[in-house]
């Protein structure tokens, strides 16, 4: 099921899609979906960020190739750090490239994990259940900021350096899914996600012994081998097999 956070008439709402078309929701989209009003052709309606998370945390490093190219160990246990939501934008919005203090922005495609459930201490057999499904990221980095080592929160957190979309997929197995990352027509990243280090499992148990997860939380799961920059007026598109694509601009801030 592909669930959708939408605006239509400068009215926000929550909605579900079947062949291009969306059914709106009563309720919220961890509701139980109940189809409820008017039905719209995707193409009227502008998509959202399908979530509101309160937090987005981010695996670094989970893809062994990722690490190689970072000239950098591949980590034992999951290395994270967060995304304010403020950095939380749709599919179609614009990427603000913010130069006063930036010199290099870099895409970085990623599968993202949508909490269902207020998780804490979970343990790994029961993570899955915890979970509402799975969407598309790009964790955009300052490159330049981001030291090869220590605290990397500078270099993630900009407005505009969370595209996430375009929909929430709640059927779909993760652990072997082609993902891809395109600038301008020109594929830059392709991989799997059977290359990552640490299973979703590991990484949602892991992260609930930390903090409490809530219901509509991103846990973005890293990104493979590829990563490279962006200038103003490219496309960046980052596609996942059974998911469709995140496609942004990148703007001048």
């Amino acid at each position: 099921m592909k669930l959708v956070r939408f605006l239509h008439n400068q009215k926000c709402r929550y909605g579900m899609i079947e062949n291009d078309v969306i059914y709106p929701l009563a309720g919220g989209l961890l509701d139980k979906p109940i189809r409820q009003g008017l039905r719209y052709a995707l193409k009227d309606v502008r998509l959202l960020c399908p979530v509101v998370p309160t937090k987005a945390i981010c695996i670094g490093l989970n893809y062994r190739d990722h690490a190689k190219e970072m000239q950098v160990q591949a980590p034992k246990e999951p290395v994270f750090f967060m995304k304010p939501s403020s950095s939380v934008i749709g599919s179609g919005e614009r990427i603000m490239y913010p130069k006063e203090l930036v010199t290099q922005i870099d895409f970085e495609g990623e599968l993202a994990v949508v909490m269902g459930k207020t998780a804490r201490y979970v343990p790994e057999e029961k993570a899955v259940s915890m979970i509402l499904g799975y969407t598309i990221a790009n964790d955009v980095t300052a490159r330049n900021l981001q030291p090869k080592s220590g605290q990397w929160t500078i270099s993630k957190s900009f407005d505009t350096f969370l595209p996430v979309g375009p929909w929430v997929e709640t059927k779909i197995d993760p652990r072997d899914l082609a993902i891809e990352t395109t600038v301008n027509g020109e594929i830059r990243q392709q991989s799997s996600t059977a290359e990552m280090i640490f299973s979703i499992p590991r990484i949602v148990s892991y992260l609930s012994k930390v903090m409490t997860l809530n219901p509509g939380d991103l846990i973005l799961t890293g990104t493979p081998a590829g990563v490279g920059s962006m200038d103003v007026g490219d496309v960046v598109r980052v596609s996942i097999e059974g998911l469709g694509y995140l496609e942004n601009t990148v703007g001048e801030e």
